[in-house]
């Protein structure tokens, strides 16, 4: 059946919500992409340091997790539309700046650490605000497929972004931030044409500390989503060698901006042949187990990708690499959508999110520094495999989360 293997539309086709929320994500993801590609490159443009391009990243590190975290009692206590109009238009003035940053004669490096990391703390507080507004947009049975519809999203931007970006980086920076500013309105538009959705009477009443802490105390008496947390921050942060790409296009594989842009493109395009073939992922049982293995392939095919010299053979790697982390990433997503019960939803959403985007971020400034003191070769060698046993271990240590099954539901009193 097609169901069994290609992605279940329903979402889609039943919710006018999660069709404006999926429009307006998809513009924005393409054109937060393209600064993706844009800031390392101008970051390594300028410095010529791969330790510089990690830092970067790293710098954007706390104003994400300060926006993510933040986000959590916040969205749980008030209408999550409101958020996530007043950050999409926030976030399209941070990359209007930075467009007019990069236009100057001499752009100012010290402004493209700041504004950008303004821009990652409001991306933050954002996409808590989005994924945790997506279970209230679909019936409970359609989770599994609306988690994959939103893979889609992501990987769908994180090929036309990066490829589009290492095509116009030839014609100049200005132009492919300024686009991404011109996506941010899209997102304002059918953010604000969402009908509004209000917080649940559970969460009313709570101070945002008092809020934390009431989800952190469930956080730490459940292994599973614990496991779920875990197994992605150890993927991206030894297993994700982005960071790098700049110096290994130029060096590595005798590229220039384009060969760049299929270098971050790749994984999204294994991503995406993922994300449209998950119709399978949703008769999964054993899903902690699943995940495990998932990143165990993920890790393994970077590991590998240290090795090669030839450009489409590292880019193949790089697109098994991402078939492997959108399989996961369903998984993991299924398995807290179906497992957190309402009145938690943003503030573990939150959470994820802090996950999700900050460790990439740590990733960076990992693989960065391992090749300012060894190699490139070797810090994107050894990330794959730290990977792999980190997995092993955390697997171990966690049998709640190994032994986790589909449709477990987690609702003790906290």
């Amino acid at each position: 059946m097609p169901g069994r293997i290609l992605v279940d539309t329903t979402p889609l086709r039943e919710s006018r919500d999660f069709r404006l929320l999926f429009t307006g994500q998809l513009v924005s993801v393409i054109g937060t992409q393209l600064t993706v590609v844009a800031i390392p490159y101008q970051v390594y443009s300028m410095t010529h340091s791969t330790l510089q391009v990690g830092a970067i990243s790293l710098a954007q590190l706390i104003p994400f997790l300060f926006g993510a975290l933040s986000a959590g009692p916040i969205g749980d206590a008030v209408d999550k539309r409101r958020i996530m109009i007043w950050t999409a238009a926030a976030m399209m003035l941070t990359s209007g700046a930075m467009a007019v940053n990069a236009a100057v004669a001499h752009p100012s490096l010290v402004v493209l650490y700041v504004v950008s990391s303004l821009a990652a703390g409001l991306m933050g507080f954002s996409n808590t605000a989005r994924m945790a507004a997506v279970p209230s947009m679909v019936e409970r049975r359609h989770f599994a497929a609306a988690a994959a519809m939103t893979q889609i999203v992501f990987q769908l931007g994180g090929i036309v972004g990066p490829a589009l970006s290492g095509l116009l980086l030839g014609i100049g920076l200005p132009l492919v931030y300024a686009l991404d500013a011109a996506s941010f309105v899209v997102a304002t538009i059918t953010s604000a044409m969402l009908r509004p959705i209000p917080p649940h009477e559970g969460a009313r009443g709570l101070s945002p500390w008092e809020s934390t802490k009431e989800g952190l105390r469930y956080l730490r008496s459940r292994q599973a989503l614990q496991g779920v947390y875990l197994i992605d921050i150890n993927a991206m942060v030894f297993g994700m060698p982005r960071a790098l790409f700049p110096a290994m296009a130029a060096s590595v594989f005798g590229g220039g901006t384009i060969a760049l842009g299929f270098l971050y493109a790749a994984p999204g395009v294994g991503a995406l042949i993922g994300a449209v073939t998950t119709g399978w992922v949703a008769t999964l049982r054993r899903q902690g187990w699943a995940v495990i293995v998932a990143v165990c392939v993920w890790g393994a095919a970077i590991a590998v990708f240290g090795l090669v010299d030839t450009l489409w053979v590292g880019l193949v790697l790089l697109a098994v690499a991402g078939w492997a982390d959108v399989i996961s990433a369903v998984l993991r997503n299924t398995i807290l959508q179906t497992s957190i019960p309402e009145r938690f939803r943003s503030r573990m959403s939150s959470i994820q999110m802090a996950v999700v985007q900050g460790g990439p971020r740590v990733g960076d400034m990992e693989s960065g520094t391992v090749a300012t003191l060894t190699s490139v070769e070797f810090s994107v060698i050894s990330g794959g495999l730290a990977c792999i046993v980190g997995a092993a271990v955390i697997g171990a240590l966690m049998p709640v989360f190994r032994h986790h099954v589909a449709g477990e539901i987690d609702d003790v009193p906290v």
